[in-house]
């Protein structure tokens, strides 16, 4: 029997069979893990087996690579706290999506997982929120192995006047290191070097630039998840 305990945000459930549920979670030690949840679906359980939620958790099975079982404890219930927040519940929505597409099974990330809990636990401070999920994003896909440089011109080695990024590397370049291929490169908005204010222009260019690399390098060529487009579009509303 194989068995292990840990601490997990859940990113989706689903019915499984009349009464139990299919639970996936981002967990700190152990990476994505699913497993059943026996009663899942009855009344006393539903309540607390939402995304977002932060859970203690214990899974088993016979083997390793087998659909365990998996027993909720519920620590922080972020979903029951987001209901009739839209923009909350589109942030909760954006995030486990994005783990569910970009996270492969039982890989650990504690840094990614902590980094993610704080963002969560962001969501009620609304003027906060837009720009820690965009530099999540960022985070996300350092973790991953495709993080941007933006310290400095890829051409010139300048530290001022960066204006674009290579779509291609993910490096920053400055308007005299860009010359005639400025046309070929992304615009680098200020609020991913620390500058200007982060209103709802600012964010979407941000995020548009975080979903160009997201999904040419992560998610080499699917298309992002559609929460994370309805987030977008709230950010940019402001």
């Amino acid at each position: 029997m194989i068995e292990w305990q840990d601490e997990g945000i859940l990113l989706a459930v689903r019915p499984h069979g009349e009464t139990a549920a299919l639970v996936d979670a981002f967990t700190r030690d152990h990476g994505r893990a699913a497993g059943i949840v026996h009663g899942g679906a009855s009344r006393r359980k539903r309540p607390f087996l939402q995304p977002g939620v932060l859970a203690a958790l214990s899974w088993r099975a016979r083997l390793d690579d087998q659909l365990g079982r998996l027993d909720v404890e519920p620590l922080r219930n972020r979903a029951a706290g987001a209901l009739g927040d839209r923009l909350a519940l589109l942030g909760l929505g954006a995030v486990a999506a994005m783990l569910l597409a970009a996270l492969p099974e039982r890989a650990p990330h504690p840094s990614l997982y902590d980094r993610t809990n704080a963002l969560l636990d962001l969501l009620p401070e609304r003027d906060l929120w837009g720009l820690a999920y965009v530099r999540w994003e960022v985070a996300l896909l350092e973790e991953m192995g495709f993080g941007l440089d933006l310290s400095a011109c890829a051409a010139t080695g300048a530290t001022e006047g960066l204006r674009y990024v290579s779509p291609r590397t993910g490096r920053a370049v400055s308007e005299a290191g860009a010359g005639a291929w400025a046309s070929r490169l992304l615009a680098l908005p200020p609020v991913l070097r620390g500058e200007g204010e982060a209103d709802g222009p600012s964010l979407r260019a941000a995020l548009d630039l975080t979903g160009h690399f997201l999904e040419a390098r992560l998610l080499e060529g699917r298309p992002l998840p559609a929460a994370r487009g309805r987030l977008a579009d709230a950010l940019a509303r402001g």
